[in-house]
């Protein structure tokens, strides 16, 4: 599992943005920037979206005052999926990623296998990453949400 301290992994991660599917070198989009990432299991599933994405959306005002470049949510989904969801949740100043296939997911060691329900998502998480250097990490045990909630992150900062 990525530590504290660590670089973040290379990899490339998918957006949807005016209906066009923009691919993210991560070595770019963590280059020079502080940014807040949280991951969710999945798209429009209970947690994720009553409590989780809409936190960081309520919030995004006080992390940018904080000095974050920008705030990245994170499900293993595809990018057409996670636009969608990003609309529904009016979700405009978060970058809705997608990691489509698991593979950053694996290479962060962050994922968990939801067997029938969606087969290999991604854990419920947080990072604090300066410059690609991990900074703060925020694990949620299974079927909890504490430290990766947006109140948690933005009192880390």
């Amino acid at each position: 599992m990525i530590q504290v301290n660590s670089a973040m992994p290379e990899g490339q991660l998918q957006q949807r943005k005016n209906g066009e599917t923009i691919i993210h070198n991560t070595e770019e989009l963590f280059a020079n920037k502080k940014v807040v990432l949280f991951a969710v299991p999945g798209a429009f599933t209970p947690t994720c979206s009553e409590t989780h994405l809409p936190g960081y959306v309520v919030l995004a005002d006080e992390f940018k005052a904080k000095g974050v470049d920008a705030i990245i949510c994170l499900s293993v989904n595809d990018a057409f999926v996670m636009n969608a969801w990003g609309e529904a949740q009016n979700a405009e100043n978060i970058m809705m990623l997608a990691d489509g296939d698991g593979s950053y997911t694996k290479a962060l060691g962050l994922t968990m296998d939801t067997a029938a329900f969606g087969g290999i998502r991604s854990q419920r998480y947080a990072l604090i990453i300066d410059n690609g250097t991990v900074s703060s990490v925020n694990v949620e045990a299974p079927k909890s949400f504490e430290v990766s909630k947006a109140e948690a992150l933005l009192a880390l900062l």
